[in-house]
């Protein structure tokens, strides 16, 4: 196996991505792509399977912004990944640095979330899920790792009667009139 070979010819100082060129990879390339589609590098299969990798995993749903503050040398290291091709751009690359983090303390995130009983991924409470509760006597935790969201027909009263704490990490989605009839409830 000839290791990392870079494939890419040199165009001056600067190398634009293969797919900027119109090139294709060639069959005899293992293909890795970040999980929007992006390649993110290449290297020589002189294996016999010549097949093509592409790893993809699904987008879900709705996304949310996040503010992070870098040194300037390493907004200049992103930058220069971004401008070599590997990733479409920052966004991408903190992307793809995220997943791999946690990845990284999966194991810790589901024994964190079994011990505290939360729902992970959507959980969504509609009018008459809420009055099932509230008709049998009864109050709900929300607690969410994801997104918790109220439907947009759930009166404050309603909320107010049917919900008796919301713990959200990541994003809380209601109705103004909901979020300031729990606003004593959320954690």
């Amino acid at each position: 196996m000839l290791g990392n070979t870079n494939l890419r010819p040199s165009i001056g100082k600067l190398r634009a991505p293969f797919w900027q060129r119109g090139l294709a990879p060639a069959a005899s390339w293992k293909v890795n792509a970040c999980s929007n589609w992006n390649l993110i590098r290449f290297q020589l299969d002189v294996m016999k399977n010549s097949n093509a990798a592409i790893e993809h995993r699904q987008r879900t749903g709705e996304t949310e912004k996040m503010t992070v503050n870098v040194g300037v040398v390493d907004l200049g290291h992103v930058d220069l990944l971004v401008q070599e091709g590997f990733y479409s751009n920052r966004s991408d690359l903190m992307r793809t640095a995220l997943r791999n983090q946690l990845a990284l303390h999966a194991d810790t995130v589901k024994q964190t979330v079994a011990r505290r009983t939360l729902t992970v991924g959507l959980q969504h409470c509609s009018r008459a899920d809420l009055e099932a509760v509230v008709a049998a006597g009864q109050r709900i935790r929300l607690q969410v790792v994801g997104l918790a969201r109220i439907a947009d027909d759930v009166t404050p009263e309603l909320a107010r009667a049917a919900i008796e704490s919301v713990t959200v990490l990541g994003a809380f989605q209601a109705s103004p009139g909901v979020r300031q009839a729990l606003a004593d409830r959320l954690h």
